[in-house]
Parts: structure tokens; C-alpha cells; sequence
């Protein structure tokens, strides 16, 4: 018994020493950082007050300076938290969880993190803050909370002031700040060197609310540090909030956030309790961990939808592209006096060339089901398309509506005897307001007749006017039309929607977004090559894009529309895109007589899965050339893409991936020996070779091209 007693003292007074030690912490912080490190113990965190009372933070990465002491602090119409504070609190948590996503790169995702709440304290008037920060071994994330207090219980958001303070002049790869579009091709400078680029670049964008006053780049963003660090900065959890983008101070070294206001100049209305998304970086001196990271997926919310059985990723093809070639209208008619609400559009004059019609249909519905192909998106096929160009209006489409030549219940009946899904567009022209009116005739008419995923898109100024489309209503907004979507079990992919910060693990039926120059403009005056070698490091880390690869056809010069743009690409690098661009809703975008004219290369769209059970990522550089392998989630089949920029290379693809004493058939679609995106880009050649875990493929790359590789267990 006496030793019981014994081992209780001990107990008891370790207890005693803890809580001594703890009552230490939390009371004497005023004067003290708070440190942290990630798992691994590679990046380390700092916390501290300075003179003033104003949260600060620095982060290192292996002994490396990757952010130093910046700012954070949020400011209100009346009230702000942002100095005068003491540290009154400190939290720390270790958490290691597996979780399985419904869908993406990986079967199986890991969520391991250390977690400090620095809580914080001010006087006159009484407030508090808590500063909560997550820190992974590839980064960490960090978000303002207000707790429900007696001085603020409704905040009107004027300002952030977080601050991301570059030790170095890095290179960066950027696209200007912009509150209505992220369709812009990025520029690659130093930081010194950005705002006299921004300046040089704005308004150029037919529909940009460009902005004039500050030197401003959106996010994600990617920088590569002197000393060869990658840092990408970022935003997790968009909800309730604004869009974040930066703000590059002149003459320094210094980003800091801007939030996207409304027209009043408000940033956002809150109300308390209330967290703001996390602030997200990225960082490892190897770029392939970048494009591997999840760190923003776990800094989400687990899946709201608890029954996802109904949720099916599909490859689709879609009457579109012809209207980006020339010659071809979304509208039905030609007659532009049709105005909203019109109730007879039989009296319409049609203009002969209006693709979204009955037969045509029909051949994309024989072309699909001969390929293996799940889904056919049509645009174009409902009413209010003459009118939809007329900005100062209150322009409006009819989502239940069909055009006269456009024959809903034939359509239905024909896709399901040919097992294809067709999938509903629904563009609002940017009137999101009245598109919240039709959400449930529209879902409702889609439900009645075997839709179960919608295309929307938010070309224009947004009504409501006072709104932008990266501003706190449209947020709002698209979060919205996920949700209700998710009611009658329909699949979301949005186009000209707030960029993505990772909500598809929250709302897995949200799939892609667009938020992007993508491959549209390819019609367009062309994407460089180095564009789809920079995305993956940038606006695919919020989350998958429909960028619609698949184009066979890269010289628009051949249909004889007068438009001369060239894609930046060949043949067989846009099958390589089904690989380093993965999504879970992947177009094949071109033409079916297109596709017959290279059906051996076509094999490859109808083979490739768009679910993976493991991802490796073999070689990458931002904006040079990527090289990732894939485990298809239903077969024991890899995948391996790689792309390159102008610059031909040779990809080196070691494939210890591969099971142990197994043997692959590899089929290898490559760049013919003459190929090069600018004057030979359909060249290519198709081979197969046998391979095991000890191979190291050296596979050439054109210029601006690429190569998909099957591996397939030998027989």
C-alpha cells in the first residue's frame, strides 16, 4: 500500500509542477514568443507581440527565412484588432488522422499537424481574438477567430491586415489583381519588379474590373526564394468572406492581403462568433511537394453530404467548341430585340447555325457512346441567349425553357437508351441574383428530366451591381448553389465563380470551377505552352479545373473563320494534361471529326479514369515541366503524363512505382521525332514496350509537348 502512496505523491506533485509551469505560460506572455514546429520539425513558427500590441509572425524552413516578422490584424468600421493586445492564452495540439475523400488524387489523404491558439486580449474597449495556426510538414495555415464577447457582436469588415514579409527579392509567377476575372496568362518577375508590371497590364482584359489604385496580384501564387525555396501563398475555407488577394507594397519586399470590397467599400459583413478562411503557405525546397500537397483540403471541413454513393466523376464531351471556332451561335436567333421575358420564341427567326439543336446532339450522343465517353454537355440550348450581350440591362435566362429546336424529352430518351448522361449549362450572364430565384424550377426541371450535373458560368458584371465576383455576396453565392444542388444530388461545375479554396471536400458534388484562363482561349490568341506547366503550381491547388483539354485541332485557321490563334500545344501533349491536370470532370473538348481523324490517339481520352488511388509526382519546375504518375482507383492500371514548355527536353520517368517482380505493358503516346507545337503539332507516334520497377524510361519531349504513357499488368 505504501508504494501506492508513494507513486500517488509523485503523481500529485508532477501535477502541481505542471500546473505551476502551465499558470507560467499563460500569464507571462506579453513579453514572450510562442513557437511551434511541423511534425517533421522543418518548419518552425513564431509568435510574438511588438512594441505596440500587434500580433506578429515569422516562419523558417530547415534554418531557412521564408517569411520574417509580419503583421496580422483585422480592422472594423468601429473597432479594430489589430494592437494593443496581450497574450493571454496559448494552446498547443498534435492531431494525425486518415481520412478518404470522395474523389481525387489520392484513395486515402493524411491530416498531420501541429496546432497553436495564441489567444489574445485587449482594453478599452474589452476585446478578444484568437490567432489559430495549423502546421504541416509541407506548410501551415493560420485564421483570425472572434469569439462571441460583450463589446462586438456585428462586425463591418473595412480591412485585413495580414502581411507576408519576403526576406528575399524571389521570382514570382503572378497574374494581376482583378475583383471580376482570373483569366489572365501569368508573368514571371522578381517581386521588385511587380508593380511596374501590374501597371503595364491592367485593363487589358476585355471584361476586367481592373484595379487602379494598388499594386495588386491574386492568389494562389507560386515563388521560388535565391536560395531555392517554393512558396505558394494562398487561402483555405472561402466561406462568408471575401476573396483574398495581395498587395505588393512599393519599394519593399512586402505582400499584404486585400480583400475584395463591395462597391460601398466594405469588405465584409460578419457576425460573431465568426472565423475568417486560413491564410495558406506552401513551402518545400522540392517543387513536387508543392504539387502534392493537400495541406489545403485539410484545412477544410469533412464532407457535409453524408450519403456521396450518387456523386460520379465522368469524362464528357459537349456541343461547345464550334461555337469558339467560328460561324456557330449560342442563340437561337439573330433577332437581338428580344427582350427578357419574351414568351413565344417559335416567332423568333432561327439563324440556321444554332448547334444546340436535336440531331446535332445526337451525334455527340453516338460519338460518346462509341467511345467510351460518360456525358454530353450542351450550351446553348435554352432560351434568352439574343439578349444576353445587353450589359445595362437586367438580362435574364430561362433555365426550365428550351429552344425550339431543341427537343428535351426526345434528347432524354435517346441519351439513356445510349447509357449517356447529358449534363445542363446554366449561364447566368452574371445575373447570380435572379439565378438564385430559378435555383429550384431549374434543379427541378434537370431532376425531371435525368440531369444530374450543371455547368454554370457568371460572364459579365454581376448583378447584383454592388457585387464582384470575388466579393463576400458571391461567395456566398456559389457556396449556396453547391449546397442546393447537393439537395437534388446534382454534380456543380462553375465557371467565372470565386477561384477555389479547396470546399470541395466539404461539398464533393462541387467538382471543378473554371477561374482561370483555360482552354476556351485557345480560340482565342492561344496559351503558351508554359501556362498548363504553371497552373497545377497555382490555381489547381484550390482545387480541380475544368480546363477542357483533348484539342486535336490546334490551328483554328482550319475552319476558315478568319481567326488565326494556334493552341500551344501538340497532340500528344494534350493527353499528357489528362495526368498533370486532373479532375474529376475532364472534357474532351474538340470536335468528334476531329476525333476520327486520330482515333488511335483518342484511345487514350477513352481509356484514361478520372479517379486515382495514388498520385507520384517524378520531376517538376513551375512553368517548365511537370512529370506525375497515377494509379487508377478501380484496376491495378498506371498512368504517367509529361509536359513540357518551348523548350524540348528529355523526361526521365523512373518507374519504382511499380509493384515488385511485376511485369507492365507500357503503350506510350509521344511527339513524333519532327513534332514542336508551333509548326508541327499533330505529329506523334504510338508505341508499346514491356517494363517492370527497375526501368527508367527517358522519354523526349517536344517543344511544348508531351507524352501519356498506359502501364497495364502484363498478362
Amino acid at each position: 500500500m505504501q508504494w501506492k502512496l508513494n507513486l500517488y505523491n509523485q503523481i500529485h506533485a508532477m501535477k502541481n509542477l505542471f500546473l505551476l509551469l502551465t499558470s507560467f505560460v499563460i500569464f507571462s506572455f506579453a513579453s514572450r514568443a510562442v513557437e511551434t514546429t511541423s511534425p517533421d520539425g522543418n518548419i518552425l513558427l513564431t509568435v510574438d507581440l511588438d512594441e505596440n500590441g500587434t500580433p506578429i509572425y515569422s516562419v523558417t524552413y530547415k534554418g531557412k527565412p521564408v517569411i520574417s516578422e509580419s503583421k496580422l490584424g483585422l480592422v472594423g468600421k468601429n473597432v479594430d484588432f489589430f494592437k494593443g493586445f496581450e497574450i493571454v492564452g496559448v494552446d498547443t495540439t498534435s492531431f494525425d488522422e486518415i481520412w478518404e475523400p470522395v474523389w481525387g488524387e489520392y484513395s486515402t489523404i493524411r491530416d498531420n499537424h501541429k496546432e497553436l491558439a495564441v489567444t489574445l486580449k485587449k482594453n478599452n474597449p474589452e476585446l478578444d481574438m484568437i490567432l489559430r495556426f495549423r502546421v504541416f510538414d509541407d506548410g501551415l495555415g493560420f485564421r483570425y477567430e472572434l469569439p462571441l464577447q460583450d463589446n462586438v457582436n456585428y462586425m463591418t469588415v473595412m480591412d485585413e491586415l495580414t502581411e507576408f514579409n519576403l526576406p528575399g527579392d524571389n521570382t514570382t509567377f503572378w497574374i494581376p489583381g482583378d475583383y471580376d476575372t482570373d483569366e489572365f496568362l501569368y508573368s514571371e518577375t522578381l517581386i521588385s519588379e511587380i508593380p511596374d508590371e501590374v501597371v503595364s497590364r491592367r485593363g487589358k482584359h476585355s471584361e476586367s474590373q481592373a484595379i487602379t489604385d494598388k499594386y495588386v496580384i491574386q492568389t494562389p501564387m507560386i515563388m521560388k526564394t535565391p536560395d531555392s525555396l517554393y512558396v505558394n501563398i494562398h487561402e483555405a475555407a472561402l466561406i462568408g468572406y471575401p476573396a483574398m488577394s495581395l498587395e505588393v507594397v512599393p519599394d519593399s519586399l512586402l505582400f499584404r492581403s486585400h480583400l475584395t470590397p463591395d462597391k460601398l467599400g466594405v469588405k465584409a459583413y460578419i457576425q460573431l462568433p465568426f472565423s475568417t478562411p486560413w491564410r495558406t503557405l506552401l513551402i518545400s525546397d522540392d517543387a513536387r511537394d508543392i504539387l502534392a500537397s493537400q495541406l489545403i483540403l485539410n484545412l477544410n471541413e469533412p464532407s457535409v453530404i453524408e450519403d456521396t454513393s450518387w456523386i460520379k466523376p465522368m469524362k464528357f464531351m459537349g456541343v461547345w467548341w464550334e461555337m469558339f471556332t467560328g460561324g456557330k451561335t449560342w442563340a437561337y436567333s439573330d433577332d437581338y430585340r428580344a427582350k427578357p421575358g419574351i414568351t413565344d420564341y417559335t416567332k423568333l427567326e432561327p439563324n440556321g447555325h444554332h448547334p444546340a439543336n436535336t440531331a446535332n446532339v445526337k451525334k455527340y450522343i453516338d460519338f460518346a457512346a462509341d467511345h467510351n465517353i460518360d456525358a454530353v454537355l450542351v450550351e446553348g440550348w435554352n432560351e434568352g441567349w439574343e439578349d444576353w450581350r445587353s450589359y445595362d440591362k437586367n438580362r435574364q435566362f430561362l433555365f426550365d425553357k428550351a429552344y425550339p429546336d431543341f427537343d428535351v424529352d426526345e434528347l432524354r430518351d435517346y441519351a439513356t437508351a445510349k447509357g449517356i448522361q447529358l449534363i445542363m449549362h446554366h449561364e447566368t450572364a452574371a445575373n447570380a441574383a435572379d439565378y438564385e430565384l430559378q435555383l429550384d424550377r431549374a434543379f427541378q426541371f434537370m431532376k425531371d428530366n435525368g440531369y444530374n450535373a450543371v455547368k454554370t458560368g457568371y460572364v459579365g458584371a454581376i448583378i447584383p451591381r454592388s457585387e464582384h465576383h470575388t466579393s463576400q455576396w458571391m461567395v456566398d453565392h456559389v457556396k449556396n448553389v453547391a449546397e442546393r444542388a447537393a439537395e437534388y444530388q446534382i454534380l456543380i461545375d462553375s465557371h467565372e465563380a470565386p477561384r477555389p479554396t479547396g470546399l470541395i471536400r466539404t461539398y464533393p458534388n462541387w467538382l471543378a470551377q473554371e477561374s482561370a484562363r483555360g482552354g476556351e482561349f485557345e480560340s482565342m490568341g492561344g496559351n503558351p505552352p508554359s501556362h498548363t506547366a504553371l497552373l497545377p503550381f497555382t490555381r489547381l491547388k484550390g482545387g480541380p479545373m475544368d480546363y477542357t483539354p483533348g484539342l486535336f485541332e490546334t490551328r483554328l485557321s482550319t475552319y476558315g473563320q478568319g481567326n488565326n490563334s494556334q493552341a500551344g500545344t501538340t497532340i500528344a501533349r494534350q493527353l499528357a494534361l489528362y495526368l498533370t491536370m486532373p479532375s474529376p470532370i475532364q472534357m474532351a473538348c474538340d470536335l468528334p471529326e476531329n476525333y476520327q481523324r486520330f482515333l488511335d490517339a483518342f484511345r487514350f481520352i477513352e481509356d484514361v479514369p478520372v479517379e486515382w488511388a495514388d498520385s507520384r509526382y517524378l520531376e517538376a519546375e513551375p512553368a517548365r515541366y511537370i512529370t506525375v504518375a497515377r494509379k487508377d482507383k478501380n484496376s491495378d492500371d498506371w498512368y504517367v503524363g509529361a509536359i513540357t514548355d518551348d523548350n524540348p527536353r528529355v523526361a526521365t520517368i523512373d518507374l519504382s512505382f511499380l509493384p515488385e517482380g511485376q511485369q507492365f505493358i507500357a503503350t506510350i503516346y509521344e511527339d513524333g521525332k519532327d513534332a514542336s507545337w508551333k509548326d508541327n503539332p499533330q505529329s506523334y507516334n504510338i508505341r508499346t514496350v514491356k517494363v517492370n520497377n527497375k526501368k527508367v524510361l527517358k522519354q523526349k519531349l517536344a517543344s511544348g509537348g508531351g507524352a501519356a504513357i498506359r502501364l497495364t499488368p502484363a498478362p
